[in-house]
């Protein structure tokens, strides 16, 4: 038999007895549907598990430090910094210092108005930056001697001399927080952290000396790589060694790196490169620690959350042999006539494995549409209010909204292939039994 006179026939006798049809379907669009749900909201608990983790830093940077606190072996230097940067995986290495165990004090301002009390001080390698992640909301890289980037929140450190105690700083939280527990509504602080130089007050117990500093960037504010990028200084390596030599005086003396940041290619190497930069000897620090038990608990829900949903969808596999062995029951004298007029036994099963995985594929595709109207509804629920920029999130998502339910493409084409497969695995049997029906007896028995 051709393949459009199989297909013409599946079809026919699909709707021969459409009523039984529509409820086999049915059955495995219910399962279809249950399964496509219970998966979609673990892939969107693992989404929203990751956008938390995403705020809290980038989820790609490794710190590393010296073991027993710089006081073993291994040390933060050159040598180490350079075997770093020729491991698999490695995208961008900066080494960083920090400027410790000394006062700092920061003023600016007409007449020395605003100060602040503390604040941190590290140098970079400029160069590898922007490669390592570190990012600017205004501005740009520090180019010159004396030119530094600062954090994104540095003046609401400061403090209005001017003004009484209690009332002379500005809390940027003061608008309350956002459900990410972002602050929210910030109030604008009393200057602008680029438009005005910076006096760096340094004491080392002996003595003091100031820097003057020139911002040239606002750093996005990023925890993974250090307290800093929120109300800190970065400067070049270079500088910060100059500020180091002249606080230390007379016993100068060579400072290692506090720390190195390392930037991986992509997510799937943080784990290896960890392994392989402990095997030097030093200690690491990242998101992967908190990252991947989280990760295998929302694979371990959605591994569940998908088994319940596929005892639907095989409890609709059992509706499939039914409905294909009362098929057969009834089309005894004409399986009997096929065979009488030389029709090949595996046409027989192709009929009847047809017939079987349309109704997976139609009963898959019609679960697919239903579990997006449903996942939308899901979504809408969550967002709280029904308009048309919701809408359009609850559907396709976006940077800043949180679906609890997320059907990716391959889920979908998942679901209809594995609809298809439960449709012919259900009919396999059926289709076999046809196969030996006796041609003469198929048409004695109908007479």
């Amino acid at each position: 038999m051709k393949r459009q006179d199989i297909f013409h026939m599946c079809l026919q006798n699909l709707m021969r007895r459409k009523s039984r049809t529509f409820l086999t379907v049915l059955g495995v669009v219910i399962g279809c549907c249950s399964i496509v749900i219970m998966i979609s909201l673990g892939i969107g608990m693992k989404e929203s598990q990751e956008k938390m983790l995403s705020q809290m830093g980038d989820l790609t940077i490794i710190t590393v430090t010296a073991p027993q606190g710089g006081h073993g072996k291994v040390k933060l230097d050159d040598t180490l910094v350079k075997k770093i940067k020729n491991m698999n995986g490695v995208e961008a290495v900066t080494p960083k210092i920090s400027l410790d165990g000394y006062n700092l004090r920061l003023i600016t301002g007409t007449g020395k108005r605003y100060t602040a009390d503390w604040t941190s001080v590290v140098g970079l390698d400029l160069g590898e930056m922007v490669k390592t992640g570190y990012s600017f909301t205004e501005g740009s890289l520090p180019k010159n001697k004396g030119d530094v980037a600062v954090g994104q929140y540095i003046a609401y450190d400061f403090k209005d001399t001017l003004r009484p105690d209690g009332s002379n700083t500005i809390d940027r939280y003061a608008g309350g927080v956002d459900e990410n527990g972002n602050a929210a509504d910030i109030p604008a602080p009393y200057f602008n952290a680029l438009k005005e130089d910076l006096t760096l007050e340094i004491d080392n117990g002996t003595s003091k000396f100031t820097v003057k500093l020139h911002p040239t960037g606002l750093l996005k504010e990023d925890y993974a790589k250090g307290q800093e990028t929120s109300d800190g200084i970065v400067m070049s390596l270079t500088d910060l060694r100059d500020l180091l030599d002249k606080a230390q005086g007379s016993q100068k003396k060579t400072v290692p790196y506090s720390s190195i940041i390392v930037k991986a290619a992509d997510l799937s190497k943080v784990e290896e490169l960890e392994g392989s930069i402990k095997e030097l000897g030093c200690s690491t620090e990242s998101m992967e620690s908190i990252r991947k038990p989280m990760e295998k608990e929302a694979r371990q829900k959605q591994l569940m959350l998908g088994g319940l949903g596929a005892i639907s969808l095989f409890v609709a596999a059992l509706g499939i042999t039914n409905t294909m062995i009362m098929s057969i029951s009834e089309r005894i004298r004409e399986i009997g006539i096929m065979k009488a007029l030389g029709c090949y036994v595996r046409d027989i099963r192709t009929i009847f494995l047809a017939e079987a995985g349309c109704i997976g594929l139609i009963g898959g595709i019609a679960g697919c549409v239903l579990s997006f109207l449903i996942s939308i509804v899901i979504n809408l629920v969550s967002l709280g209010s029904l308009s048309l920029a919701n809408l359009a999130a609850a559907a396709v998502g976006g940077s800043d909204i949180t679906r609890v339910s997320v059907i990716p493409l391959w889920l979908m084409v998942f679901a209809v292939l594995f609809s298809v497969c439960i449709g012919l695995g259900s009919g396999y049997y059926p289709a076999r039994r046809a196969m030996r029906v006796s041609a003469l007896e198929a048409i004695k028995s109908s007479e």
